[in-house]
């Protein structure tokens, strides 16, 4: 008696042990034995450019073919049958079939003409259970090659791999539904039990800032550029709107085609194979540092300005004699054979004279260059949404003497990003105020509603960041980048009947590489800049040389050309505004 008492406290303590410790984990076993669940994936988020009416990025329907192996009779038939129909191996289809499983993938992204034809067949072989054809998405880009590096692209089971479909994975990609039914321990259907189905929950659209004609422009001028100049290491622009930071394009050459990303020269090595999909997926206006070369100058320009250390118009303040001696050091303008000779900052802006910019930047000294250079940003990321985004290379402060220094200030020896560029003039452009980048304006829930029962929409808020220099300070470097122009290194970049303002620049691409990164950066119209843009090309090897104002320039002013009558900005606004009148008096 008292062996059987003990035996039934054991056994209580048993029970309740596999009740209250172990029983939400049996729970969900029993449930998995007595069940068969196969996923339903949720449509990815629509991806809209600018203006909200070309999709960029869309999930069509497709189906995704899976069997139930335990309920399926005549195995080798329906083996075969798939094998030939998704162009399958045969041996390998038959041992799906033939497991001991409740479920097993045959085939996904099937187009539903071939999930028509499988319907059928199994009609007419009277097949009713074990092969199951379910919804599924496959990703699909109607431009191909248009903003690739900044759209990005999904793997096999639609997850974003790089760019936007990356970054913004957790909106894109939806809640997955599922099919649940109810099965015998053999893993077959129970009669009489019917289907459960979660719907799934599809992604949430975004709307980008890129505008598909602007990207459009940006990337076949780009193209031409480095195809005519032999850029052995490609290029890329940015147009950026100054006032709240929308990228409108962002071009990069060599690029790909969204809807083959894998696809590479075959003949190659695998090494070299794996390479060039690096390459080509690369966004080098965020991801690669160069240095600017003499576009840079604008930074020490404005520093100047602010610091009242000098004045746009003062004739005769500067004196180009073909070098400026730096600790000991000669510093040799690009022109050091025929010297500028007597300047204004205006006139050095224009002929981008070395020598000016490296006594501004000894008089700022260091610590007051050092404290622009983190104003302007350049001292971390400009934090796009994107991934990828590199930082730039600097001297650390206290190692900077005075040769370095004059180096900096004319643009060399060290290097930055050309989204930090670009937002580096918006800020000038923007009246003295950081204005922050980004690629993505809105987005629209798929699943949430506002009061009048329409999707609803976030708006992604402009950041703008602190006042860099004064409003006054802004209007004198655009001013002056007007004249460059108009009359300096930058009259390529001319467009009739618009005030455009730019700044060429020619760099070393690393030292004694025999290589160069030759640019243009730009704003428009000069009296109200809704655009900024930048151009750059990587080692350009053709016949009309690697100088920004006979390389460079040239594309920008094609853009333009373009750029503003689309954007409907009025040419006689333009001509009759006070800053040029300011400018030319």
């Amino acid at each position: 008696m008292l062996l059987t008492i003990i035996l039934l406290i054991l056994l209580l303590f048993r029970i309740g042990y596999l009740q209250f410790i172990e029983g939400s984990e049996l729970q969900k076993k029993a449930y998995l034995q007595q069940t068969s669940d196969r996923s339903v994936n949720p449509k990815r988020g629509t991806i809209y450019d600018a203006t909200g009416e070309k999709v960029l990025a869309i999930s069509s329907t497709v189906q995704t073919i899976t069997v139930n192996p335990t309920i399926i009779q005549e195995k080798e038939k329906v083996a075969q049958k798939l094998s030939e129909l998704f162009e399958l191996d045969y041996e390998k289809t038959l041992k799906k079939v033939s497991k001991r499983s409740s479920i097993e993938k045959i085939a996904s992204k099937v187009d539903n003409e071939k999930a028509n034809l499988l319907r059928k067949w199994l009609d007419e072989n009277n097949i009713t259970q074990g092969v199951n054809i379910d919804e599924d998405t496959k990703r699909y880009y109607p431009y191909n090659n248009l903003a690739s590096q900044i759209i990005g692209f999904c793997g096999s089971d639609n997850q974003g791999l790089s760019g936007i479909e990356a970054k913004y994975e957790e909106n894109l990609k939806g809640t997955k539904g599922y099919i649940s039914k109810i099965t015998d321990a053999a893993g077959s259907q129970i009669d009489d039990t019917s289907e459960e189905y979660i719907d799934p929950v599809n992604g949430d659209d975004l709307v980008l800032t890129i505008d598909a004609t602007i990207q459009g422009i940006a990337e076949k001028h780009l193209k031409e550029a480095c195809i005519d100049n032999k850029c052995t290491d490609g290029g890329n622009i940015i147009i950026m709107n100054p006032q709240n930071g929308d990228i409108l394009a962002m071009a990069g050459y060599p690029d790909y085609n969204l809807n083959d990303p894998f696809a590479v020269d075959e003949s190659l090595p695998k090494e070299e194979q794996s390479k060039q999909m690096q390459t080509l997926w690369r966004n080098k206006a965020i991801s690669d540092t160069y240095e600017p070369g003499s576009t840079f100058k604008l930074v020490t320009a404005s520093s100047a300005l602010e610091e009242g250390i000098t004045t746009t118009d003062k004739a005769g303040e500067f004196t180009c004699t073909g070098y400026i001696d730096v600790a000991g050091v000669k510093m040799k303008c690009w022109r050091y054979y025929r010297p500028h000779g007597s300047e204004s900052l205006r006139d050095a802006l224009m002929n981008s004279c070395n020598p000016v910019f490296i006594g501004l930047g000894q008089k700022l000294g260091v610590k007051k260059y050092y404290s622009y250079l983190r104003k302007f940003g350049f001292f971390h990321t400009t934090g796009i949404d994107i991934p990828g985004e590199a930082g730039s290379i600097f001297l650390k402060e206290e190692k900077v003497g005075p040769v370095e220094l004059g180096t900096i200030a004319f643009g060399q020896r060290f290097e930055v990003t050309p989204i930090q560029m670009a937002t580096m003039l918006s800020t000038i452009a923007n009246k003295g105020v950081y204005i922050k980048p980004h690629l993505v304006k809105s987005i629209i829930s798929s699943s949430e509603k506002d009061e009048n029962g329409n999707p609803k929409v976030t708006e992604i808020p402009v950041e703008k960041g602190e006042r860099v220099i004064s409003e006054k300070t802004s209007q004198d470097v655009l001013s002056m980048m007007q004249t460059v122009v108009a009359e300096g290194t930058g009259k390529n970049a001319k467009v009739e009947g618009y005030n455009i303002g730019g700044k060429t620049g020619t760099s070393e691409d690393g030292v004694n590489t025999g290589k160069y990164v030759t640019s243009f950066i730009g704003v428009a119209p000069i009296e109200n800049p809704q655009v900024v843009l930048l151009v750059t090309l990587y080692n350009p090897t053709g016949e009309g040389g690697h100088q920004g104002g006979g390389v460079a320039a040239p594309v920008g002013g094609k853009i333009f050309n373009e750029l503003l009558p689309y954007l409907e900005i009025n040419k006689e606004s333009s001509e009759n505004s006070d800053m040029t009148n300011e400018v030319n008096n």
